[in-house]
């Protein structure tokens, strides 16, 4: 179900408004299988002029597909490293589908650019 605001844009379209995902390639190629790093650059409201570092794209394990990585801190627990996301939902936990799904979307049209410009 698409959810609609009071003028009609669609969440999704409203994410796309506000911030912008920048997609820095992976040219060196370690770790295998990570396929860029990406940003996402706020561009409108309280957080303008900010960006939210450490996402990832990687191919999935199983060849099919992509992953996004969320900015995480690790730590350390009885020795064993451990990590959390530092983006969290707050109570949607499908909020970073969301984000995901952006990331995705610029991957792709990077992507699609890259062939064009080849």
């Amino acid at each position: 179900m698409t959810q609609r605001n009071e003028t009609g844009r669609t969440r999704a379209r409203e994410l796309e408004r506000t911030m912008v995902v920048k997609i820095m390639p992976n040219e060196k190629g370690t770790p295998s299988g990570k396929l860029a790093d990406a940003e996402v650059h706020f561009t409108e409201g309280e957080l303008q002029g900010l960006r939210l570092l450490g996402f990832a794209v990687w191919e999935r394990r199983t060849g099919v597909g992509r992953n996004v990585t969320f900015p995480a801190r690790t730590y350390s627990v009885n020795g064993e490293r451990r990590s959390f996301s530092l983006l969290r939902p707050v109570t949607d936990q499908n909020a970073q589908d969301k984000v995901r799904d952006l990331v995705l979307q610029a991957y792709s049209e990077f992507e699609a650019q890259a062939a064009i410009a080849s």
